[in-house]
């Protein structure tokens, strides 16, 4: 049975949970789990990168000097690739590089990097964060008590902004609701924390 730390509000351990075993349970499969990641991972670029031809680099117009007689090599431009500041060649030109990943597969390989963060004992749940005012300090004492280098990943149920602006300044603390967590934010987290009210929606999500 998947079982995760319980966590109250401000971070303190009163006791262990048990976790659905459809979604935090499962056998991850890391061919599936490395697919998709780097399949997200494409999907971020923005695949901008543009280099000029020898037609699209300004100047060279004129021949630099006539075709015989002074011993030189034939040049019918400064803006040969040859030369400096001349064309590229074959360099990068905008393109697409999205790649549909079908809803399944994603699902598949989120409930297989999660599953392997509980049996890590790397994934805790924690009671519903809330916050009168944006304050970094609470947060930042509640998170360093997990001693985590790698990074944390905190799931919320639902958008606090007085949490989120509170976090968000937080170092190697990434905050994100449940209905839009990513492969990869799990997979570059230490350890996730998920708000017990995330629960119940990314079993919905995933199931």
């Amino acid at each position: 049975m998947a079982q995760a730390r319980l966590l109250d509000s401000t971070g303190n351990d009163i006791g262990s949970m048990e976790l659905n075993e459809a979604v935090f349970g499962t056998e991850p499969r890391e061919g599936l789990v490395h697919e998709v990641a780097v399949r997200q991972s494409a999907n971020l670029r923005q695949g901008t990168a543009k280099t000029k031809t020898r037609s699209e680099a300004s100047g060279g117009g004129t021949k630099p000097w006539r075709q015989k007689g002074l011993g030189r090599a034939r040049a019918g431009s400064i803006r040969s690739p040859l030369w400096r500041g001349g064309g590229t060649v074959f360099g990068p030109s905008p393109r697409d590089y999205h790649v549909r990943i079908p809803k399944k597969k994603r699902c598949e390989a989120l409930r297989g990097a999660l599953s392997a963060r509980a049996k890590e004992g790397k994934l805790v749940v924690i009671e519903p964060l809330q916050a009168d005012e944006p304050k970094t300090k609470p947060f930042a004492e509640m998170f360093s008590r997990l001693d985590e280098d790698r990074g944390i990943l905190l799931i919320l149920g639902e958008r606090v902004p007085n949490v989120l602006l509170s976090v968000r300044n937080v170092a190697r603390v990434r905050a994100v609701e449940a209905e839009k967590v990513s492969l990869l934010d799990v997979v570059r987290a230490g350890t996730v924390m998920v708000e017990k009210t995330a629960l119940d929606k990314l079993e919905s999500r995933l199931s």
